[in-house]
């Protein structure tokens, strides 16, 4: 459906698809900007290893991550060339893109507590059932409130914007989805806790505990960063729940939509890959050092058993 108005009371809109587009093109940027630095990184850890699950999700995830700046920026762009067609593809090009990447960082999640739990199969067993659970349930409420919701092209006081038109509850759908993705995220963050403190308490001798530091700040560097977004995220997904927000044009929701906007690609797209560029980083450095007789490479997540065939994280 097109919409043609000149009508004053549809500026407050036309400044808020403005000042969403900053938003956008700052978080867009970002990604980008974070795949150039790491790009060394990505070529000597990946590209240039042999080819596991892993390197699959990561390269998965990271371009990905830029084919959705890139529609986004397209999506939030005024031009002439966007028609209702365009808008509802780009829309639901953004939702599913966003609940794919998820399920890749779901994985990559379960392949680092499995090696945590020294690759037990009764842990695996365990989440990999919660983890599609919770997958499908998300799915579900994704695939229903994306059928709800179409595109429109709005030509207003003669600017083009790409708008959406949400029937029923379809926007709160969106967001409750989130609530399935938390619960995975806090379970994970949980078992993954755990297993350290575990460690701690079994490990009791002097000469250890400092390997048992090392593994705990690898972890805090990559996993809790990365919850502590996720967090974030969903947070400010579950906040669009309340009518004030949802419903609101305010500059205060307009910042609230902007800064969800920013933090929701740099938890998939830039933290997401991190998770499996630090722990290759560390189990390279892990092996030099072991070379010099350090010991570290005894705890290094479990991984010496099949490092030669790449498939760790």
């Amino acid at each position: 459906m097109t919409i043609v108005s000149d009508d004053p009371s549809w500026w407050p809109q036309i400044s808020q698809y403005q000042i969403l587009g900053y938003f956008v093109v700052a978080s867009s940027t970002a990604v980008v900007y974070d795949w150039a630095l790491t790009f060394g990184q990505e070529l000597e850890l990946v590209w240039k290893r042999c080819w596991s699950l892993m390197a699959v999700l990561y390269l998965g995830v990271r371009y990905v991550g830029i084919l959705y700046s890139v529609d986004n920026i397209l999506s939030s762009l005024p031009g002439s060339l966007i028609t209702d067609t365009v808008s509802t593809i780009t829309y639901h090009a953004q939702s599913w893109m966003s609940f794919v990447v998820n399920a890749m960082l779901g994985v990559i999640l379960i392949t680092r507590l499995h090696a945590m739990y020294q690759q037990s199969r009764k842990m695996l067993t365990f989440l990999v059932v919660v983890f599609l659970s919770l997958t499908v349930a998300c799915g579900v409420y994704v695939a229903r409130g994306t059928a709800l919701i179409l595109g429109e092209k709005l030509i207003l006081s003669g600017t083009y914007q790409c708008g959406y038109e949400y029937e029923g509850d379809a926007l709160l759908l969106m967001h409750e989805s989130w609530i399935f993705r938390t619960i995975w995220e806090i379970l994970a963050l949980c078992l993954a806790v755990w297993i350290v403190v575990k460690h701690f308490r079994e490990l009791r001798q002097p000469s250890k505990r400092w390997i048992i530091g090392e593994y705990f700040s690898v972890l805090m560097k990559t996993h809790v960063l990365y919850f502590t977004a996720f967090a974030a995220v969903s947070c400010f997904n579950l906040g669009y729940l309340s009518p004030k927000l949802s419903g609101s044009s305010s500059v205060g929701a307009q910042i609230y939509n902007g800064i969800l906007n920013i933090i929701m690609p740099m938890q998939m797209f830039v933290l997401g890959p991190r998770l499996i560029l630090s722990i290759r980083e560390y189990r390279v450095e892990d092996v030099g050092n072991s070379g010099e007789g350090t010991g570290v490479s005894t705890i290094a997540f479990q991984e010496r058993a099949h490092m030669s065939s790449g498939g760790g994280v």
